[in-house]
């Protein structure tokens, strides 16, 4: 139990330390959940969570003043959870938004002590001290990575008899019920994508796609392959690096 809580606490700040690399988006459970399914030995169970997980908070994004419930540690954890118990989907879904609400209030708590360190990048942005900001910056980090270990280490190693009570407290209708929405957050998923990237122009291609899978068979893979090969037709995107590498050797000319 040792050993798989420290694998656990490790996937949780390797999600802290995405921000540090410039945020690839590793901190999604999507990517989270299948690696706790391997350091569990049920990588299956992890691919369906994460998921499932994924879609319960793609909505889950910072903008502006608002800070989301923190998905790398509710993800983690709730996926933790289900598979040490023997849970599935269901389990993870009641666990995940509570679990990333509290961990987003414990990391509230730190909050007030980053603006004097920010102060102090400030002051050294001011003298041109490099080396001063890249400590901070990664001081900062790597302290959040620290605190990522802790809560999902931790938590999984203390937290397993708990969850498992309050999975046997909660009646079956509800767990029943998430497990219908888990069978649902597909479709709103891919809702609230359309709702993003749909226009009049693409309207045609969407209905396209939808005509090959669910009368003709065509596999999403051949739907995807089918959509880049559209993509490079329609925007020429064979020919742009062409006509890139053409203005930019005009301008050169130009400057001479």
């Amino acid at each position: 139990m040792i050993v798989q809580a420290v694998l656990v606490g490790l996937i949780g700040a390797l999600g802290c330390l995405d921000y540090q690399l410039g945020t690839l988006y590793m901190f999604r459970p999507i990517v989270m959940c299948p690696l706790v399914g391997l350091a569990l030995g049920d990588l299956q169970t992890g691919l369906a969570v994460g998921a499932s997980l994924e879609l319960l908070f793609m909505g889950s994004i910072s903008i502006g003043a608002y800070v989301p419930p923190n998905e790398t540690i509710g993800g983690v954890l709730a996926c933790a959870f289900a598979i040490s118990l023997g849970e599935g989907t269901e389990a993870a879904i009641a666990l995940a938004m509570p679990i990333a609400v509290l961990s987003l209030a414990i990391g509230n708590l730190l909050q007030p002590i980053w603006p004097f360190f920010v102060d102090k990048a400030d002051a050294f942005a001011k003298k041109g001290n490099l080396r001063g900001i890249y400590a901070l910056h990664w001081g900062i980090g790597l302290w959040g990575c620290v605190e990522y270990f802790l809560l999902c280490g931790g938590a999984f190693l203390l937290g397993v008899d708990a969850v498992q009570g309050i999975l046997d407290w909660i009646p079956s209708f509800i767990l029943d019920g998430f497990g219908v929405a888990a069978n649902l957050l597909p479709a709103m998923g891919f809702a609230m994508l359309g709702r993003l990237v749909i226009t009049k122009k693409l309207v045609p291609f969407y209905f396209l796609g939808f005509l090959l899978c669910s009368y003709m068979g065509v596999p999403v893979l051949g739907v995807a392959i089918l959509a880049i090969i559209i993509g490079i037709e329609k925007f020429d995107l064979i020919n742009m690096n062409t006509g890139v590498q053409m203005a930019l050797e005009g301008d050169d000319d130009d400057d001479f």
